[in-house]
């Protein structure tokens, strides 16, 4: 069974809905979160192949989320997004290990092509 779960938490209920139809399109299977606590309570990380993590999210740090997921025992490959680009930030992204970061407003292909390299990455 090719595992193609791609598990989004985005805040932003417009681009929130706007990831999701991008990956339909694409063939993938999506559970998408508008904030923490429902990813928390309703997510299967188990069933996920890769994590697409808003970093600034209301009350909340998807850089943190995706410590969080690590920590349980999750080895995820994780694509940030975010709208506040900062050096810092993006060193700190970096240093988790991301498979890409993307800052908003991205080419849709640019989103297809880190979960494709982060499914190919999980695959080897």
């Amino acid at each position: 069974m090719t595992r193609n779960r791609v598990v989004v938490v985005e805040d932003d209920t417009s681009m929130l809905r706007s990831i999701e139809r991008l990956l339909k399109v694409h063939g993938f299977d999506c559970a998408c979160f508008d904030c923490v606590e429902d990813f928390r309570d309703q997510a299967n990380l188990a069933e996920a192949a890769c994590l697409v993590l808003d970093i600034n999210l209301n009350n909340a740090s998807g850089i943190e989320l995706s410590k969080e997921v690590a920590r349980a025992g999750h080895s995820l490959p994780v694509v940030f997004i975010t709208g506040a680009e900062s050096d810092l930030v993006r060193s700190a992204a970096k240093k988790t290990g991301c498979v890409a970061y993307l800052t908003k407003p991205f080419p849709p292909t640019a989103l297809i092509e880190a979960i494709e390299k982060s499914l190919n990455l999980g695959r080897q």
